[in-house]
């Protein structure tokens, strides 16, 4: 039997893959489907399993503050994203190439400051925010996602660099190729899936963070989950908008994901192993 025919896909495995999927997926598929309904439909039991889907939620979530703070978190997290990878990327490719003592131990301070907990930088960002006036801006929110995902970016890509032979960079330098021209048309190209990866987990961060925006923000720079939580309130939980704006919020994550799918699997693994 050749190695194809044995990996072959059986009715057995297929099944199996059908049903985990199905288990992993119902969470997200309950939400979709709630968000269709109404809250009469949402609240009856036992749940009809045949309803008249509306959009009446999404269309009153776009007609209320939800649509202002979805666009703070495409915004605080698109651009924390792009810094962090920005700064961080060639402080990664920087701390590879160090040949001097004292490497390791930096290695290790720089994932240090990603260990630490977001509730003990919670005052002091507070203060100094209230002391420049960054309260409730989105500038300050990319600040604090920026500064919480460098680390994790210098972290996560130096592997990719380690991976790369010195000696492509060496033969470019004595072609007469210039530093920047080796890091942007050698080096960078063969850590794409090393970027993408990063830059999925940075906007992961920024995208589902709850804890500074609510403490940081009030109305002008409120994120989408935030806004949420809002729909639960004394005089009841509006149900529908809270599956609506649930669904919405996983949406760019996911549109995101499909996007760099290509390079996602082989960059969460391929940093792994050196040599």
């Amino acid at each position: 039997m050749s190695e194809h025919s044995g990996r072959r896909t059986t009715p057995g495995r297929l099944v199996a893959i059908v049903v985990t999927l199905l288990i992993l997926l119902s969470p997200f598929l309950w939400l979709l489907q709630m968000s269709f309904k109404s809250n009469d439909q949402i609240l009856q039991f036992p749940p009809p399993p045949i309803f008249t889907p509306t959009l009446e939620n999404y269309i009153s979530l776009w007609h209320s503050a939800f649509s202002a703070s979805f666009v703070n978190s495409l915004l605080s997290a698109s651009l924390s994203t792009a810094l962090a990878l920005l700064f961080g990327v060639p402080a990664a490719y920087a701390l590879s190439r160090w040949a001097g003592r004292g490497k390791h131990g930096l290695s290790f301070a720089i994932l240090v400051t990603r260990m630490a907990p977001p509730i003990a930088f919670t005052i002091p960002f507070f203060l100094f925010y209230r002391w420049i006036g960054l309260l409730d801006t989105i500038t300050g929110l990319v600040l604090v996602y920026t500064s919480f995902n460098l680390p994790l970016v210098i972290w996560m890509m130096q592997p990719f660099f380690d991976t790369v032979p010195i000696s492509l960079e060496e033969a470019a330098l004595v072609d007469g190729a210039r530093t920047r021209t080796v890091f942007t048309k050698i080096v960078l190209p063969m850590v794409t899936p090393g970027i993408a990866a990063t830059a999925i987990l940075c906007f992961l961060y920024a995208w589902n963070d709850f804890f500074f925006a609510l403490i940081l923000t009030r109305t002008n720079a409120r994120t989408a989950p935030v806004a949420v939580v809002n729909f639960m309130n004394y005089e009841g939980w509006e149900w529908g908008k809270i599956a609506a704006g649930g669904s919405l919020v996983m949406a760019p994550v996911l549109i995101f994901s499909l996007a760099v799918r290509r390079y996602l699997v082989s960059g969460l693994t391929a940093g792994a192993v050196k040599g």
